[in-house]
């Protein structure tokens, strides 16, 4: 095999846990369940009364639906007004708008990686398949199942970093990933995303792109085995 084929195949095995865990958090920011269902478990609607916001169920998920929209518009800076007492009342304070901002480039980040290995990993798999003879076919099982068993190790680590130290990883995640400090900004911002809201987030998209390991490699796996037969 060639050096240009050895590399090749390299980076696909490596392109295959990015397209995989860009693919769960490009699910989860535009998961309107996910929304409604830390909205319920975490009874923000009990903690914004609180804090002197009154809103309903549908309100919220206005809400949620209006950060969706966000995240995937053209537009810079975050607008979300809601109506208690029928007055329109801007949601979030200029820090907290910010903080969405810098969110939104993550996010925008993400679904760059996930269309950047999708396309390489498609073309990879593409030549493979289009190949002469079992051998180039084998080879992309082989690669699958490496991609794969690389992606359930990332993913076993990050599950028991978020297990038994989540705290951390959050504090560190922020530090890395933010260029200030509004992501603790005082506001409504984190009566709707509580900490646990985020664990369960991380949880879910590992045990998502874990799913999909498992369905690539046993898929090729399963390929490997009648081609030996």
């Amino acid at each position: 095999m060639s050096i240009a084929g050895i590399l090749a195949r390299w980076v696909f095995i490596l392109c295959l846990p990015v397209l995989l865990v860009s693919a769960s958090i490009g699910w989860a920011a535009n998961s309107l369940w996910l929304y409604r269902a830390g909205f319920e478990k975490y009874e923000v609607r009990k903690e914004l009364a609180k804090a002197g916001l009154e809103l309903t169920d549908t309100e919220l998920e206005a809400i949620a639906r209006g950060l969706i929209s966000y995240f995937n518009s053209g537009e810079e800076y975050l607008k979300l007004t809601v109506m208690p007492d029928g007055q329109p009342v801007e949601l979030f304070t200029q820090q907290e708008v910010v903080h969405f901002r810098d969110v939104k480039r993550l996010f925008r980040l993400d679904y760059y990686l996930f269309l950047g290995t999708l396309v390489y990993s498609l073309a990879y798999a593409g030549v493979s398949l289009l190949g002469q003879g079992g051998k180039q076919r084998r080879q992309l099982a082989w690669a699958m199942v490496s991609g794969s068993s690389l992606t359930l190790i990332l993913m076993l680590a990050l599950g028991l970093g978020t297990l038994f130290n989540f705290d951390q990883l959050f504090l560190q995640f922020h530090r890395l990933s933010f260029p200030n400090q509004f992501w603790s900004a005082p506001g409504y911002m984190l009566l709707l995303f509580p900490q646990g809201f985020w664990f369960d987030a991380t949880i879910l998209c590992a045990g998502l792109a874990t799913t999909l390991a498992v369905l690539l490699g046993g898929m090729a796996g399963g390929y490997l085995l009648l081609s030996r037969s």
